[in-house]
């Protein structure tokens, strides 16, 4: 899955990292929910970190489309409050379990 974090650019994830980008989001979903600023950040960094630790940097030349795209660092919760109304139930799609 190619995920494109704003103003940072794509990252090639591999699906067996999507159950925990999902733990990640879910806590970022709660932190939203709070209202609670330093959750809300230390939530969005860790989501931030994982996909950057999980996945591979595309060339800044790549034509990939992205097939989700996440808020950069920096943005608020309001920002972030916005781009979930868009997307639905979190910013990282849910997969059906292995096994």
């Amino acid at each position: 899955m190619i995920m494109r974090v704003m103003g940072e650019g794509q990252f090639q994830v591999a699906d067996d990292h999507l159950n925990r980008l999902n733990e990640l989001d879910d806590d970022l979903l709660r932190a939203l929910e709070s209202g609670d600023e330093e959750h809300f950040r230390s939530a969005l960094d860790g989501l931030l970190a994982a996909v950057k630790e999980f996945g591979s940097p595309l060339s800044d030349d790549s034509l990939e489309p992205s097939d989700l795209i996440l808020p950069d660092a920096e943005a608020t919760i309001e920002e972030v409050r916005q781009l979930l109304r868009a997307e639905g139930d979190g910013l990282i799609p849910g997969i059906p379990e292995y096994g």
